[in-house]
């Protein structure tokens, strides 16, 4: 087992890692910069390096100054955590080139997943379902010959990046030149697929060794959402009958085996609510920001397992020995401002009451007194529920967010608040269309917003 692991982040995720990583009896290692000296993340690790670059979000990105502190400090391994360089094929390449372990799955296959394109063709073979999709689109023209191939509505994507970013959905050709006009698909490669108007976005938490061994962790429901981005997720899903939840599980391990993934991932699905029908679409690789409900309903450390493949160990479990218990939400609690444009709330927090108290979960990289950068995601906290049935958990996330206190920047707790309270919600009876039909001033508001926010 290692003795010291660098954390390639900051936040709430470099504090959900160093806690692991004391819970394991390693050292832990944080890098920061000038604006996060004094960040939670850097006051519990062991260890902390200055890699500030010319701006504080680019400190987060600098590779050599981030693989030197590795090198410097006699860190064995790196976790970039989720975000910033967890994706980024070359530096994972970079990492484990130094003779430094990379926490995640290998960097040939972080390029090949990180590439929608080629990550749709690697499936094919296996037979998982997958909507009609094109080809990268080479200019405005092209997109709109593809997308009459592909056949009304349709999604424009991004061929690389993720957490619903830079996409439009186009309903006929009118809409789609207007989503044209605000995406430089010469500068940025996107793709189409056919939207699937009634659809829930279901993913699957997977698990796999060194050794060939892929197991999941079941699902997650992330289909309340804004503009593609997600702001609450369960485990498990109530739209899912038993056959369905081992038929999506079984296409998860599939598409994992497809591409001979190793380490921690996760499969999204849209499931399809006229045909009850899932179509692939994509792999994250990397730990999710949601893992914290399948942590719940599986009682299994994410980021403990994470550390012990990259390390060497095998999977200890076969996927009869995973049970799952009770039901768990997940809010996310970003300083924004969803009555003004989901307007970004940086500033000091001059009072924070964290919601606790019986099966309440509060994972955050925050405390009072610290500030909101203004350079960085907007997540103040991620609040975590665990109860008997849906309905319980429903009842103590909304006492959770009842007893939240903040000060010095607004957040989504109201927007939440309400969320909870919707009787379609309640019911369980909603898409990802949810905020747009039941919420409209927000999903407006989001819109606006959706569209001046380049895809990274």
């Amino acid at each position: 087992m290692f003795k010291r692991i660098l954390i390639a982040n900051r936040g709430e995720i470099a504090v959900r890692i160093i806690r692991a990583c004391r819970e394991m009896d390693i050292e832990t290692v944080a890098v920061y910069s000038d604006a996060d000296e004094g960040a939670l993340h850097v006051q519990l690790a062991d260890y902390a390096y200055n890699v500030g670059g010319p701006e504080a979000f680019d400190s987060y990105l600098n590779r050599d100054a981030i693989l030197q502190a590795a090198i410097a400090s006699g860190a064995e391994a790196i976790h970039p955590g989720y975000g910033f360089l967890s994706e980024d094929a070359d530096f994972a390449q970079q990492v484990t080139d130094a003779g430094i372990v990379w926490i995640g799955p290998l960097p040939e296959t972080i390029r090949l997943v990180g590439d929608k394109d080629k990550a749709r063709e690697a499936m094919e073979p296996s037979g998982i379902p997958m909507s009609k999709g094109s080809k990268p689109i080479v200019d405005n023209k092209d997109a709109m010959e593809k997308a009459e191939e592909v056949g009304y509505p349709v999604i424009l994507k991004p061929v690389a990046g993720g957490g619903g970013k830079g996409m439009f959905v186009a309903q006929d050709r009118k809409e789609l030149k207007e989503a044209l006009e605000l995406a430089d698909v010469t500068q940025i490669k996107y793709y189409f697929e056919h939207y699937i108007s009634r659809s829930r976005h279901i993913e699957v938490q997977i698990v796999a060794d060194n050794y060939g061994t892929v197991v999941h962790l079941g699902e997650r429901e992330c289909s309340i959402q804004r503009r593609n981005q997600k702001l609450l997720e369960e485990s498990p899903s109530i739209a899912l009958t038993h056959d369905m939840r081992k038929r999506v599980g079984v296409l998860a391990i599939k598409a994992a085996k497809s591409v001979h993934y190793s380490n921690v991932g996760t499969v999204e699905f849209l499931l399809d609510l006229k045909t009850n029908e899932f179509y692939f679409m994509e792999i994250n690789p990397r730990i999710q920001v949601e893992h914290g409900v399948t942590e719940c309903v599986t009682g299994i450390d994410i980021v403990r397992t994470q550390i012990r493949i990259a390390a060497g160990e095998p999977i200890d479990l076969k996927q009869s020995d995973i049970a799952f218990t009770g039901h768990s939400i997940e809010c996310r609690i970003n300083a924004e401002d969803p009555a003004h444009n989901f307007m970004p709330s940086p500033g000091q927090i001059s009072f924070l009451h964290a919601p606790s108290g019986p099966r309440v979960r509060f994972d955050s990289g925050v405390t009072g007194g610290l500030s909101i950068e203004p350079y960085y995601d907007s997540m103040i906290a991620k609040l975590i529920v665990h109860g008997r049935t849906r309905g319980d958990a429903i009842k103590i996330m909304q006492r959770a967010l009842h007893e939240f206190r903040i000060d010095g920047v607004k957040t989504t707790v109201p927007l939440h608040k309400k969320i909870l309270a919707d009787s379609y919600f309640l019911t369980g009876n909603f898409d990802t269309r949810f905020l747009q039909y039941r919420m409209p001033v927000y999903e407006e508001e989001a819109r606006k917003e959706a569209a001046q926010q380049p895809s990274e």
